[in-house]
């Protein structure tokens, strides 16, 4: 039988194994060697709380990019009956920003000293009608989306931004960036597809394409609901998808960590 001493010396050493442990596995996350970035648009709504089942489940962290878009509950994707669920996303270690407030179209420049642009909002009371916007008036556009992101989840958001449809111009570009705002497209392997025609692109087609092009440092993009789409996306794929990156030694992380805007990030506080 052991002597008291040998037992406590192992019980000791035991403790000591214990606690460093925590330490151990920090370090081994933090080590992603083959990085993707995820990322969410909103959108109806209508599969965002099946999206945070699988991130919760496959511990993924993801970055969302928000505007107030029309949602199968009678309102928009930041108002009060979402706020519990954006929330509950920033407790989970996710990052958040701006996807414009009205999801505003760039549709041209306009010529000028002044830089002004045909903006054509598709949310809101604005929605379906073309405006001429300033470049503060664009500027305000995106700082509501980011400011309401704040007050709903008590969280800073990322000084980033997307553009609805990704387009842009590098006039619109340099006016978002001298107001605090980089933006953020996507890889053309990172388009998984979940707008596309289900008719023409079925899920396991875009599946297949997502786990045969996607590579280390891709933005991938996604919705939290398409209107349009028959076969919905993220049902039948995200989890798939997921699983499928980490069996090829992909791993996750929020745009904070890519490489592209983290000195943007640090010096934007």
């Amino acid at each position: 039988m052991p002597s008291a001493s040998s037992r406590t010396g192992r019980a000791a050493a035991l403790a000591i194994a214990v606690a460093a442990m925590p330490a151990a596995w920090a370090q081994q996350g933090a080590s992603c060697e083959k990085p993707v970035y995820l990322t969410f648009d909103t959108g109806h709504m209508g599969v965002a709380s099946l999206v945070a089942e699988v991130l919760k489940r496959q511990n993924v962290r993801v970055t969302f990019f928000a505007a107030a878009e029309r949602t199968q509950t009678d309102g928009d994707s930041l108002d009060s009956h979402w706020a519990p669920w954006w929330k509950a996303r920033a407790a989970e270690g996710n990052e958040f920003a701006s996807h414009t407030y009205d999801h505003a179209y760039w549709r041209g420049d306009l010529k000028g000293v002044a830089p002004s642009f045909r903006i054509k909002p598709s949310a809101g009371a604005l929605a379906g009608r073309e405006f001429t916007w300033s470049t503060a008036e664009y500027c305000a556009n995106i700082s509501k989306a980011s400011e309401r992101l704040a007050l709903i989840t008590g969280k800073k958001p990322l000084p980033l931004y997307r553009a609805p449809g990704g387009k842009t111009s590098p006039r619109l570009l340099a006016a978002a960036k001298a107001c605090g705002f980089e933006h953020v497209g996507w890889s053309p392997a990172g388009f998984l597809g979940d707008e596309l025609p289900s008719e023409k692109f079925s899920n396991e087609k875009l599946l297949a394409q997502a786990l045969e092009t996607i590579r280390p440092g891709d933005i991938l993009l996604a919705h939290l609901g398409i209107w349009s789409r028959k076969d919905p996306w993220a049902p039948a794929n995200l989890e798939p998808l997921i699983v499928g990156l980490k069996a090829k030694g992909f791993c996750f992380e929020t745009l904070r960590q890519h490489p592209q805007y983290r000195a943007w990030i640090a010096s934007h506080p």
